[in-house]
């Protein structure tokens, strides 16, 4: 199958070096899996692998009862979902994936943001197209475990991709839409889920130079900043080059 998805970081932005804003992501992310799903993670497989996230990046178990007693309120607003797409300066494509209670505040942000710096608002459509939606899970490893044989196996439940990354997890990358039925087979067989995230990758890149990154640059930077926005993905080919 190749190792495409081994580049997933110079192929996408998705910086979270902000403590504090990953703790926001994973609260909005935990509002909405107990509004959808009940404030039970035994029975709610998604808000149990969102409170292994949680685990993995050092988040204290108090924030996640918070979360979770907050979307059992009356009071708590719903967080809606949006995706918002466009164009940055040089013809990068631009992904904004956001988390809301207010989506007439964040559209108003993302347009604006775009048309400070140098980029046009799309509609829905324009490039999502240009972009593989994946989930992706990263479980611990097991002695004497062949990779090549376990992807195989999980060929059937909608994997494509897996491969041992620099920490020694099993990074498995899989269709979107097969997220729950590759987390049974892994709760099933006895796997440890370390994280379990979605992921877009671009399909074409485009190189920049470093006068071209730094025109784009200060758009992410100020789409990654809004309080709104869980991920920015992009077309951009080097851009760890500038990082």
């Amino acid at each position: 199958m190749g190792r495409a998805f081994e580049y997933r970081k110079a192929r996408k932005l998705k910086r979270w070096g902000n403590m504090a804003k990953t703790f926001t992501k994973l609260g909005k992310e935990i509002i909405i899996a107990v509004k959808a799903g009940g404030p039970d993670p035994h029975s709610n497989s998604k808000l149990r692998v969102l409170m292994q996230n949680a685990k993995a990046e050092n988040m204290p178990k108090e924030n996640v009862e918070r979360a979770i007693k907050k979307a059992t309120s009356k009071e708590q607003a719903d967080i809606k979902e949006v995706v918002y797409e466009g164009y940055g300066p040089n013809g990068i494509a631009l992904l904004i994936e956001t988390a809301t209670d207010n989506p007439t505040r964040t559209v108003a942000n993302v347009r604006s943001y775009f048309n400070k710096f140098g980029g046009s608002l799309g509609t829905s459509g324009c490039v999502d197209y240009m972009f593989e939606h994946k989930c992706v899970f990263k479980v611990q490893n097991k002695e004497g475990l062949d990779l090549e044989e376990l992807e195989l196996e999980m060929i059937d439940f909608g994997v494509s991709e897996i491969f041992l990354d620099d920490e020694g997890l099993i990074n498995i990358y899989g269709e979107f839409e097969s997220f729950g039925s590759i987390q049974k087979y892994l709760e099933e067989n006895g796997f440890e889920i370390s994280s379990a995230n979605f992921d877009r990758i671009p399909t074409d890149t485009k190189e920049l130079t470093a006068e071209q990154y730094a025109e784009i640059e200060k758009l992410l930077s100020k789409l990654e900043e809004d309080e709104d926005v869980s991920n920015v993905y992009h077309t951009i080919a080097n851009a760890d080059d500038f990082a």
